[in-house]
């Protein structure tokens, strides 16, 4: 751990002695964690993307804490590569009588920012509480990313949302790495990653604790890799939810590879509603460890969020070409694995290899529920009755 730290510390100290650039404070921003310093943020940056030589960058100062209302930076910005170094606090009002504005997006937005960077030790605080105990209020993210291609985000620590920590849409070549993000258990729709409409993401070394999914990947999204993930708390990582109101939601080529799933709700989920159309396949989730996991693997194709007359629909998104190996650890819920497909079309290709989820409690047994499933197991406890057994 210390080594780890020692690293990231130096690789950021190198980029601050490689790269020089513009500091929020040269602007007039305060950092005392009263002053509202948006207006020198908004000055910062437009100085910032006006930059048309070099790798311009702006430094948020180590030391000071930053109050910032709902800000929007951006582009399309002179230079072809934009840095943000986050070494400091950034904080959001802390009630709700402070913000001068809900966002329609995120508290702080990027769009149009191609080959931006947003990277550092520093700290992202939504301070959300206060909007939790009504969320009809607000529909509003910490961080928006939208149209940023060839994006990267690493190494800050992203606390409280108001709901999504970090929400990416529309943006084409992704890197997300070591960041650290948290919420409670109790706060709701508290996403760590919300992925929609993006292509090639890549996720690695991260731990995220929140109230929701810790990440999840939404409709017209392809190519997307999470390496090296500890989720908990929080409701796994998820594919979905898809096909809502009837929407036609695709996702295609997600790779969830040697996380870990830590007192969650969920593990490993794929989410649809009935109704919906489109497709979810190519998937697999791949060596997981499982530490006292509700419900470790889950498909369910009748996903009704609270407060909603949901009904079967004559129509379903297809899950399709799933597999699930080498999963091991325990669950606090004996019905390790559910598949709960529609009867409208069921789940077809699903593979499950080298699976062995065992109960918590010495006293129990692990089994598995499944409906309208078509593929094959092998090596798989609890056995899964919907699938065939293969035999080596």
């Amino acid at each position: 751990m210390v080594q780890e730290v020692f690293i990231r510390i130096l690789f950021f100290c190198t980029i601050l002695l490689v790269v020089e650039g513009l500091n929020v404070v040269d602007f007039g921003a305060v950092g005392d964690g009263q002053t509202d310093d948006s207006n020198a943020f908004q000055q910062a940056w437009k100085a910032l993307c006006e930059v048309k030589e070099g790798t311009p960058s702006l430094e948020i100062p180590l030391g000071k804490t930053f109050l910032l209302q709902p800000v929007k930076f951006s582009g399309p910005c002179a230079s072809t590569t934009i840095i943000v170094q986050v070494l400091g606090k950034i904080v959001a009002p802390a009630s709700r009588d402070d913000w001068k504005e809900c966002p329609l997006d995120g508290w702080l937005s990027f769009s149009d920012v191609a080959n931006l960077s947003v990277v550092g030790f520093g700290t992202i605080d939504g301070q959300g509480s206060v909007w939790w105990t009504n969320q009809k209020l607000h529909n509003f993210k910490a961080m928006h990313f939208s149209k940023c291609d060839n994006l990267q985000l690493s190494g800050l620590t992203h606390i409280n949302s108001p709901k999504n920590h970090i929400s990416i849409i529309d943006c084409n070549g992704v890197s997300i790495s070591n960041l650290q993000i948290q919420a409670p258990k109790e706060s709701p729709n508290t996403d760590g990653i919300d992925i929609s409409q993006s292509t090639y993401v890549n996720i690695t070394d991260s731990n995220i604790g929140t109230g929701d999914d810790c990440v999840a990947i939404n409709g017209q999204s392809y190519h997307i890799t999470i390496t090296n993930v500890n989720c908990g708390p929080g409701h796994g990582i998820s594919v979905g939810s898809l096909g809502k109101d009837g929407r036609n939601d695709t996702v295609e080529d997600v790779q969830v590879q040697y996380c870990t799933f830590n007192g969650t709700q969920n593990g490993a989920r794929i989410k649809t509603w009935q109704g919906g159309l489109g497709f979810a396949k190519t998937i697999s989730f791949e060596h997981i460890t499982l530490i006292d996991t509700q419900n470790p693997i889950l498909i369910d194709q009748y996903y009704c969020n609270g407060g909603h007359n949901c009904q079967n629909g004559t129509t379903a998104v297809v899950v399709s070409d799933v597999t699930y190996r080498d999963f091991h650890g325990s669950t606090i819920d004996n019905e390790a694995i559910k598949l709960e497909c529609s009867e409208t079309i069921g789940c077809n290709n699903i593979i499950m290899e080298d699976i062995n989820i065992t109960s918590s409690s010495s006293n129990s047994q692990t089994q598995a529920y499944c409906q309208n499933v078509h593929g094959s197991s092998h090596s798989v406890q609890p056995i899964v009755p919907c699938l065939t057994s293969l035999i080596s």
